[in-house]
């Protein structure tokens, strides 16, 4: 059985899908802990073509393509479609993404999820 880490980029089969969540199988990165959970089920971020009006949207997070992400063509990764997906649905590893990247996803899914706002109180 597969094992993907956090901050690895898969492809995944996101199928079936309702309205407008991201459907077919395309890149994701994987935010969850490595030191969480017993099913196996892993909190992904899916990604989609970059688009130039993704720039001022908060839970867009711009990704060049690069020989370590595996990625082809600028992407978007996309928070707001944050979810949980079952392992049996991955397709294979394109790459990693590095840890800067990985931290501007992370932070915009705190911001999305209003994170700051629930510790400032």
């Amino acid at each position: 059985m597969m094992n993907p880490k956090r901050g690895e980029i898969w492809l995944v089969n996101l199928d079936p899908t309702i309205g407008s969540e991201i459907k077919k199988t395309r890149p994701v990165v994987i935010v969850n802990s490595d030191l969480i959970g017993k099913l196996p089920l892993k909190w992904v971020v899916p990604m989609t073509d970059w688009k130039t009006y993704f720039a001022s949207n908060i839970w867009h997070v711009y990704i060049e393509p690069t020989e370590e992400n595996g990625l082809s063509k600028p992407s978007a990764a996309d928070v707001l479609q944050l979810r949980s997906v079952d392992a049996r649905c991955f397709a294979r590893r394109l790459g990693v993404l590095p840890i800067a990247d990985l931290q501007e996803v992370v932070l915009a899914i705190a911001a999305i999820i209003e994170y700051q706002e629930i510790v400032d109180g």
